[in-house]
């Protein structure tokens, strides 16, 4: 639940070992490779391999309807060569059906026309044809024109109009802008069909023939992209005539091992720290059990290296958001059936066991909540049971729910600004963060103070509020005092910092969404669930039917609401509102020079 501590490590060796001390080092693993060389361009020296491309083309012939028998003897597998010929081949079936497509419509639009040849140039003595679709309430117009015109076809609505003229007709004299028609005959157009259906069948036929060849890719990818990495880090090294120099970051734990690799190679070692100027990359390290925060933090933004690692935050505070927004115990239940279905076939990679307890988590939390506020199906339990007794909150209760839900952002909020202020532990602006803290938990107790009344809870929020103000005034910046106009400027970048009253004013106010998507999600389920009652008793016999179908379709469109907004806000409300105030600066992640064991 951090950011991994980094060294910068240096080695150098003689240029004729450059390839196996390389090579071996990618076997060590571990090591975020820095370039050398100056900005990398492509060239003919650059590695081809791509194993973006490689999964792309695997994952086409993997959707292909049918296949082959697949080869497994590697004679005659070039890897390189299938793959680029499999990529060839679907970016040509993508022309091929874009032209089949445009030819298609090309008929449509030709067919009407008949199926003529226009004539070459010189045969009608400088006439062109101009081609006009006219409405027919129009062709009053061309009639009165002195236009030499035919009406090739027409339709309920239009007038096909040939005129043969030398210059395009004036727009006075024809009532429409001319159609363009093409070059190609009609008959023509459907020759260049027939061949392109052709063509598309060949692709498609070719597509079948190099399914045969699935296996060895999948067999082979990891070697691909292992070679890749190690043709992409020869371009990294800085070389001279008799020796070479690479450079990465590495952890700091991992320093015995690379100590060990450079004596056993006989290779000069240079370890440093970081010089708080260049940027690092980011190397997050959480347990399995947390992890599946980091997954999450790693999607949106890395966080910088001198910052802080979000993950075990976002972890319980999106599973938190996502339970208050989907407020429903029975569908989190329903959830939680199709998780354990899945449970293990999540756990054969190390992205699925993180994902999978984040999923647990986030589904424990949306239970709990759903029978804090009684809600199953959208069916609230009697008092007397003990579901019913587990009720306790009401999501009928406006103002209390409001109350929890800006508590909530209270609470979120605050806990970003503490996380700052410890981040800034060694610079004065730490108590301009505290001050934060104070302002939103002192205009929080004021406004409950205000609505019960109390004056001791009063007086307590106006000293928190009085408190921050004069931390932001005074700590909101780093100037150093040194004479009289220090100090006023010092007070202006305060004043200036409190311009942000209403950007936290607003960000604490958008954890309202919680209670409003909940209290929305809650009032569908229970909506359905009486128009499902009414069609019953209404109808009687077939009443039953519709019934269950106005409950499937409504609770199943219910549910996928329920998801997108639970994900989409969940997440909304850790990547805006509290990096706003907690995680400013991006990273980038910690790519380790190592050789991947297969796929």
């Amino acid at each position: 639940m951090a950011i991994v501590a980094l060294k910068k490590v240096t080695l150098c060796g003689l240029i004729a070992d450059k390839a196996k001390v390389l090579d071996k080092l990618q076997s060590l693993g571990g090591t975020h490779l820095i370039p050398l060389a100056g900005e990398i361009k492509k060239s003919d020296n650059a590695p081809v391999h791509n194993i973006e491309e490689a999964l792309t083309a695997l994952k086409y012939l993997q959707q292909c309807p049918k296949k082959r028998h697949q080869v497994t003897q590697s004679q005659g597998f070039e890897f390189a060569a299938v793959v680029q010929e499999v990529m060839h081949l679907k970016n040509n079936l993508l022309d091929l059906l874009d032209q089949r497509e445009f030819l298609q419509q090309r008929i449509k639009e030709v067919a009407l026309w008949g199926d003529f040849s226009l004539a070459e140039e010189g045969q009608l003595q400088s006439y062109k044809l101009w081609f006009y679709i006219v409405p027919k309430r129009l062709m009053k117009i061309v009639r009165q024109s002195d236009l030499v015109w035919e009406i090739v076809n027409q339709t309920n609505t239009d007038a096909y109009v040939v005129v043969i003229a030398k210059d395009e007709p004036a727009s006075k004299d024809m009532p429409v802008p001319r159609t363009h028609v093409g070059s190609l005959s009609l008959s023509q157009l459907h020759k260049d069909l027939d061949d392109t259906e052709l063509a598309i069948e060949d692709a498609y036929a070719k597509r079948e023939y190099l399914t045969r060849w699935m296996s060895l890719i999948m067999l082979n990818l990891a070697a691909y992209e292992n070679q890749s990495a190690l043709d992409g880090a020869h371009l990294l090294t800085r070389d001279e005539p008799d020796v070479f120099v690479v450079q990465g970051w590495i952890a700091s734990d991992d320093l015995p091992r690379i100590d060990n690799f450079s004596q056993f190679h006989r290779l000069a070692l240079l370890i440093e720290e970081p010089d708080g100027v260049e940027q690092p990359p980011t190397l997050l390290k959480n347990t399995t059990t947390f992890a599946g925060g980091e997954e999450v933090v790693k999607f949106y933004q890395t966080p910088n290296y001198y910052s802080w690692d979000p993950s075990i935050v976002v972890f319980f505070s999106f599973a938190l958001f996502f339970a208050m927004i989907l407020s429903d115990a029975g569908y989190a239940a329903l959830f939680m059936a199709v998780l354990a279905l899945k449970w293990q076939k999540m756990g054969r990679t190390t992205q699925g066991l993180r994902f999978r307890m984040l999923l647990l988590v986030t589904l424990i939390f949306s239970v709990l909540w759903g029978m804090m506020v009684g809600s199953y199906f959208g069916f609230e339990p009697a008092p007397e049971q003990l579901l019913g007794k587990l009720h306790s909150l009401d999501m009928n209760d406006f103002d209390a729910m409001m109350r929890l839900s800006i508590c909530v952002g209270v609470v979120h909020i605050a806990l970003a600004n503490l996380v700052q202020a410890y981040q800034l532990r060694h610079k004065t602006e730490r108590f301009a963060a505290l001050g934060w803290v104070l302002f939103v938990v002192g205009g929080f107790v004021l406004w409950l103070a205000q609505s019960s009344e109390q004056v001791i809870l009063e007086q307590t929020a106006y000293g928190l509020l009085g408190t921050a103000v004069f931390c932001l005034l005074l700590f909101s910046g780093e100037r150093k005092i040194q004479k009289p106009l220090d100090i006023l400027l010092r007070l202006f970048d305060g004043i200036k910092s409190l311009t942000s009253i209403t950007k936290i004013f607003g960000d604490v106010l958008s954890y309202m969404r919680l209670f409003a998507l909940g209290l929305a999600s809650a009032s569908l389920a229970i909506t359905f669930n009486q128009l499902a009652e009414q069609v019953y008793h209404a109808m009687p016999g077939m009443g039953l039917l519709f019934s269950i179908l106005i409950l499937l379709i409504g609770h199943t469109l219910n549910i996928m609401l329920g998801i997108m907004s639970g994900v989409v806000h969940g997440l909304r409300l850790n990547f805006i509102e509290f990096y706003n105030w907690s995680v400013s600066d991006e990273g980038y992640p910690f790519n380790a020079f190592s050789k991947k064991e297969g796929y």
